[in-house]
């Protein structure tokens, strides 16, 4: 028997979790690791800007971008944004964004004639993921995500940051209307 549930409450989830516990020698419980619209938000908003960009130009392109391109449009220096996507989905299966097992959106492509250590010569995104991040970047162009961009809707909690002094004298502390 396989079972699909959508839109659970926290309480249902948890009966269900609890009910799975008592008969898991039992049942084989997967979790889906797709990506979706959300996950791409919170995965986007996640990352530093030069990231970010990077994941766009991809997108743009179609799903498939010449690494040569990308160096150009980042000054020969991809380590900075490939880092940053790399460490993202690991970082969001911590936050509990995403179940373990998702895969990371974006990969390095290489020479298949030349197996030695090289420099990626493309920057792919499936075809499955693309209309998603294609949709992802649109609410975020609009700012329709940030509504639903809530600490609940991604398993964490909201911390406040402080802010810098804009003459860079150091960090001020939020004031108690901000905290509102």
């Amino acid at each position: 028997m396989k079972i699909t549930i959508e839109g659970a409450s926290p309480e249902f989830e948890r009966k269900l979790l609890a009910l799975y516990a008592d008969h898991r020698h039992e049942l084989t419980l997967s979790v889906g690791t797709e990506w979706d619209v959300e996950r791409a938000v919170l995965y986007l908003t996640d990352l530093p800007a030069n990231a970010r960009r990077f994941a766009e130009l991809v997108v743009e392109a179609g799903g498939t971008k010449d690494a040569a391109e990308l160096r150009a449009e980042f000054n020969d220096q991809l380590r900075g944004p490939t880092i940053a996507l790399s460490r993202a989905v690991p970082r969001g299966v911590r936050m509990g964004w995403w179940p373990e097992g998702t895969t990371a959106p974006i990969a390095p492509q290489y020479d298949p004639d030349h197996p030695s250590w090289q420099k990626a010569i493309a920057y792919r995104m499936n075809n499955e993921n693309l209309p998603v991040f294609r949709t992802a970047f649109e609410q975020l162009a609009h700012g329709a995500a940030r509504g639903s961009l809530t600490a609940d809707a991604s398993g964490g909690r909201t911390v406040p940051r402080p802010h810098r002094d804009p003459a860079g004298e150091g960090e001020i502390s939020p004031t108690k209307e901000e905290h509102r």
